[in-house]
């Protein structure tokens, strides 16, 4: 429960993503648009449910079989749990079959949930995880009415267009401020080390650090830092 500690904190203090944009764009935010009555600490939690719900959820299993609509696609040959996370069908970019996910291993042809987001309210977000448009979709035998909550209101307040902010072609940010953003990570120093090697997400053999996420998947590492 760290994780979800530290990100509603980081939710909580600020209410607001800085990017670092150029030069002419210095000053601008994007807003954490919090779904009507949820609470920061809800949205936070909700984009780790959208990862991987079971590392999150006390007391939950991870899953051993395929999720059942994932036998409706045949272009991703992953199994298991793996199935079952939010972003395997949906992107780290939310963006499904029309954005990073769209080609590749993890082409699943699956919609993505930015649109739904955009025009449904937070408990009708809740009703599809509980399955009212597709009964394969009902994920109430794994998550709690509180998780439910919490992922809808995630995907009704939390979401960002990376689209925006990404080069999907290149990987790199699209009008980025290299000495704004060096600022900004003096925060995140602190941890990973003012070179970004002191936390090892990977092994030794296969070593994973903040930098090369966000080069190999900026769509991932935008959302993890949020």
């Amino acid at each position: 429960m760290k994780k979800a500690i530290l990100a509603a904190f980081l939710f909580s203090l600020t209410g607001w993503l800085v990017v670092s944009l150029g030069p002419r764009d210095k000053g601008q935010t994007v807003a954490l648009a919090a779904a009507p009555g949820a609470k920061a600490e809800s949205i936070a939690r909700g984009g780790l449910l959208y990862d991987t719900w079971w590392k999150v959820v006390p007391g939950a299993n991870e899953p051993k079989d395929n999720q059942p609509l994932w036998a409706s696609q045949t272009t991703n040959k992953r199994k298991g749990s793996i199935t079952w996370r939010c972003k395997e069908c949906h992107g780290w970019d939310y963006a499904g079959k029309d954005g990073a996910y769209g080609s590749g291993s993890h082409k699943t042809g699956f919609a993505g949930v930015w649109n739904a987001a955009q025009k449904k309210s937070a408990d009708e977000l809740a009703a599809i995880l509980r399955g009212s448009a597709n009964p394969q979709h009902n994920f109430s035998s794994v998550l709690r009415p509180e998780d439910i909550a919490d992922l809808a209101n995630f995907l009704k307040g939390g979401l960002v267009d990376t689209m925006k902010y990404v080069d999907y072609k290149s990987k790199k940010p699209i009008g980025g401020d290299v000495e704004r953003g060096k600022a900004q990570y003096a925060i995140c120093g602190a941890c990973h080390g003012p070179d970004g090697k002191k936390l090892n997400f990977g092994s030794d053999k296969d070593p994973e650090y903040v930098g090369t996420i966000a080069k190999a998947n900026p769509q991932e590492f935008i959302h993890k830092i949020r």
